[in-house]
């Protein structure tokens, strides 16, 4: 993966899941609601000054988000950050840069 690119999308791992989980409040706040399912599917990286994450996630039966979370380098000692979303999505639609 060249740096700064998009690599290839993979299966959300568990490390993935625990990324969304920790994100999961931040989310919920910026749409004032809760959410029984939020199950990261797939993903997709970007390293920067540290790495972007970008996680196809359902949020509902057949509801879908993608979520740029940022997490920053190891040495500054921070959890990741929610910076956008894209609601609305589908199962099929591609993970792209946003």
């Amino acid at each position: 993966m060249m740096p700064g690119g998009l690599s290839e999308t993979k299966p959300a791992t568990p490390e993935i899941q625990h990324i969304v989980n920790q994100v999961k409040q931040q989310y919920e706040s910026k749409q004032d609601r809760t959410y029984d399912i939020f199950k990261a599917i797939v993903y997709r990286t970007q390293v920067v000054a540290g790495i972007n994450y970008f996680i196809k996630v359902q949020d509902g039966d057949d509801d879908y988000v993608h979520l740029r979370v940022f997490q920053s380098l190891p040495h500054e000692n921070q959890g990741p950050s929610l910076v956008s979303f894209q609601s609305g999505k589908t199962r099929d639609d591609p993970l792209t840069y946003f």
